[in-house]
Parts: structure tokens; sequence; C-alpha cells
């Protein structure tokens, strides 16, 4: 076997096998081990099969077993294709749901602030430019909440539920999720997850402020994502916000969206817009590889549009959207 005919199988297994074993994770809906992990990068099959495919392409007509393959490769495209086009082209309800929003338009913000390492002021910043509504903070600690006071966050959104944590034990920097609202908030309700999730009204809405175990910890990953779906169902949840550390892809994420919900990227036909990391922690390389950050909108909520903004500090960009909200849902006076 000739060096170039060796080099064409090395290229073509190594990108084959990979995408489809992504495939066959996502399609296995599997919640165990590195396979949580794993499923985060499934779109990136698209690239390795476009890859495989120009391989079998190119002895396509000396080989059919070479055909096969790349009709083959070519059904895996379609399937992925399938499954990030709504990002494009928007979810099959937008067009539905567009018809019962009304004129209120409520800007929501997450960010997550690494451990209380984002720059406060910046996030003050952010929110202020974008006319925020609601913000939703994850790993805020005192150190932070004291930043962000300072940066004058309590002149733009005067409610506030939820604590800060700092602590000695491994990673209570993480645990403090906060909401900041310009609405009165209700009273708020914990979900029981390891970080900090809340369930509160705000502006006559309910909010689930989520912020679930990473899956690092692939039991508490699991239990913590059923919590979120048990209270979005009894509570009838209008909007899921929070560092959700799940993809489109996951199982999790796809069982709320089979419940009615849409991730207000894919839903305002915003495109590919990775939130994470956004520090280079792979080898100092700057590059977004997942989005593990979402606004989720209930039945009656449409998200009108969706962008990411980076925070220095933290390893999360920030997801504002502007939902559109029919005038009666409202608590307003």
């Amino acid at each position: 076997m000739s060096s170039r005919r060796v080099l064409w199988w090395v290229l073509l297994l190594a990108s084959l096998l990979p995408a489809a074993a992504l495939t066959v994770l996502r399609l296995g809906a599997w919640e165990a081990g590195p396979a949580i992990r794993l499923v985060s990068f499934t779109p990136y099959a698209v690239v390795a099969y476009a890859v495989a495919l120009v391989l079998l392409l190119g002895v396509a007509r000396r080989t059919r077993g070479a055909r096969l393959a790349a009709l083959g490769v070519v059904a895996a495209l379609v399937l992925h294709g399938s499954w990030l086009a709504p990002l494009v082209v928007g979810s099959p309800a937008s067009a539905t749901a567009g018809e019962a929003a009304g004129d209120e338009r409520v800007v929501v913000m997450s960010s997550n602030l690494l451990m209380g390492r984002a720059d406060a002021a910046q996030v003050v910043r952010t929110a202020v430019e974008g006319d925020v509504d609601v913000l939703v903070l994850q790993e805020v600690t005192r150190r932070s909440l004291a930043g962000l006071e300072a940066a004058g966050l309590d002149e733009l959104l005067p409610h506030r539920i939820g604590f800060p944590v700092t602590g000695e034990r491994p990673f209570a920097d993480t645990v403090g999720t906060m909401v900041f609202a310009r609405q009165p908030l209700g009273e708020p309700r914990p979900l029981g997850t390891v970080l900090q999730s809340w369930e509160v009204e705000v502006d006559g809405l309910v909010l689930l402020a989520v912020h679930p175990s990473a899956p690092t910890d692939p039991e508490g990953w699991v239990r913590d994502h059923d919590l979120l779906r048990e209270a979005a169902r009894e509570s009838g949840a209008d909007l899921v916000v929070g560092d959700f550390n799940a993809t489109l892809d996951h199982a999790p994420v796809r069982r709320l969206v089979d419940d009615g919900y849409r991730d207000a990227v894919e839903q305002s036909n915003g495109g590919w817009q990775p939130t994470w990391p956004a520090n280079g922690l792979f080898a100092g390389l700057p590059v977004l590889l997942v989005q593990i950050d979402h606004v989720l909108t209930g039945p009656g909520l449409v998200a009108d549009s969706a962008r990411t903004v980076r925070i220095d500090g933290t390893d999360h960009r920030a997801l504002l959207v502007e939902v559109l909200v029919a005038a009666r849902r409202l608590g307003r006076s």
C-alpha cells in the first residue's frame, strides 16, 4: 500500500470515526460519564463528515464501496443539518407564536461570573447599554456583588433575589445565583440544585434562574436537570434562564423543548452563538466551542433577538435576549 493511500485512510478514519461517535451519542441520548461532555461537540460532526465526504468522492468513480459510504455520509450530514437548521431558519413554533405576542418587550440578560472574577463594571455597563429588565447572574460572590453595587447596578435594577456565596470549601464560589430586576420580584423558591437555582415571579412572568451541576459530576448533572424540568412543568415557567451546562443537543434540554420551550437563539434565527469557553481555556486558544448558556421561552413568548457579549474575567459570554410578551401577561400598572 502506497504512502498516499495510507494517508487517505488515516484522514478518512480520523474524520469519520469521531463524527459517527458523536452521531450515536446524540441519537442515544446518553447521560453518563464522558458521554455527556462529548455530546456538547455534536455540531462539529458536520465538519468531520464534510471532510470524509470529500475524501470519498475523490475515489467514488473507481470504488463502489466508496460510493455507498459517501451516500451514508450524505445521510448523516442531512441528519445533522436538521439539528442545526433551526438556528438559522427558526423553530417551527416561531411563526405561530409570533402572532400571539404583543408589543411589550422584556430584555433578559444572563451571565456566569466565573467565581466572581468577571469585570463587574462591564457587566453593569452591558446591562445599561442593553436596557436590561431582568438580569440573571451565576457564580456571584460577596466581592463581585460589592463590585456590581459600586458600579450602579441597584440604580438600574433595584429589585433582587438570591444571595452571593463565598466559602473555604472547593468550588463554593460557584454556588451563588441571583436575579436582579427593574420590576418588583415575588417570593423566591429554591429548586434544590447543588448550585443555586430559583423560581420567582417578575412582572407577571414566572422565571426559573438556573445553574445545574457541570457534567464533571454526571449524577448531579442528571439529578439537577430532572429537578429543573419538574419545576418548569409544575410552575408553568415562562422563562428558563441561566448557565445550563448543557447544549441543545443534550437530552435534558431537548426534553424541555418537547415540553414547549424554545431556545431564544434558535427562535430568533440567531445562528451559531457559542458561549463557552470565552477565556482561551484550552491551550490558550481564543475559540468559543459550545453554547451552554440559554434563555428558553415558554408558550406565548417569542425571542425577537439574541446576542452574546464578551465580559472580561469570565469564561462565559453573556447572553442578551429581547423577548416579546403579550401585554396582558405583564403585571405592570
